[in-house]
């Protein structure tokens, strides 16, 4: 789960959500340059981290707190190989959307034990069957993928609160176009990317996220209580395509 620090507690925004919100933005992109097989591509961001479930893990710090993704350890081959084959329920795209992703992220583990090795290699072996069976190139697979995580950067962005002050600019990443692409928010809070990639002049997503109001638990069940009982607010964020449009709209309103 995603947690952000609140002057009272504590505001969580679980990672379905996130991917959820990943998939809003994926949703706009200009159709004249929609990356390959679309409509499942946003599925496969939709449900990339299906895996996660809060209210049955162990969310705890050692000092009692709600505990970041971030600050995650330990990995079950076990359970990221049941996801995948959850995954394919979907379809072969989704699940090799997916399998590229979890090996992107685990990458740093190879060579650090038998078990990662082998995960890695069968995903790797898994990879090259699956786009044979769907006679699609390494090329189209990257270029969707890439888009994919173009979509969960810019969703992690807006989830951990990192948009920059004083409308200065910050990198979202290349997409799968090869293009650089910055997210702005002006003072008005309107937000826009540059350059815009969007089908739409102007559009809205958003994200639930849980408040804490209290700050310390005494257990993980402790935890998992107070987050299904917690209030829930909508967090929105509206994009628009041109700068002097939006002061202009900000200004009427």
């Amino acid at each position: 789960m995603i947690v952000n620090t609140l002057a009272d507690g504590w505001q969580i925004i679980y990672h379905r959500a996130h991917a959820l919100l990943a998939s809003q933005i994926g949703e706009q992109w200009q159709r004249k340059d929609a990356p390959p097989r679309f409509c499942e591509t946003i599925a496969a961001i939709s449900h990339h981290d299906d895996l996660e479930k809060e209210w049955e893990e162990q969310n705890l710090t050692p000092a009692g707190t709600p505990k970041d993704f971030t600050m995650e350890t330990e990995t079950s081959y076990e359970l990221l190989q049941k996801h995948l084959e959850r995954a394919l329920y979907r379809s072969r795209w989704v699940a090799l959307l997916n399998s590229i992703h979890l090996c992107r992220l685990n990458k740093q583990a190879k060579g650090t034990s038998a078990e990662a090795d082998a995960f890695l290699k069968q995903q790797l072996e898994n990879q090259k069957q699956c786009r044979k069976e769907l006679k699609i190139s390494k090329t189209d697979v990257d270029q969707a993928y890439a888009f994919m995580q173009w979509c969960d950067r810019l969703s992690l962005i807006l989830c951990q609160q990192k948009l920059p002050e004083d409308e200065r600019a910050l990198e979202i990443s290349k997409g799968h176009d090869g293009q650089r692409y910055d997210i702005i928010q002006y003072s008005n809070n309107l937000v826009t990317v540059t350059p815009w990639c969007f089908e739409a002049d102007r559009f809205t997503v958003n994200v639930e996220a849980s408040t804490l109001t209290q700050v310390k638990f005494e257990d993980n069940l402790s935890l998992t209580q107070a987050l299904q009982k917690a209030p829930r607010t909508v967090l929105e964020w509206t994009f628009i395509k041109d700068e002097n449009l939006s002061r202009k709209q900000n200004k009427l309103g």
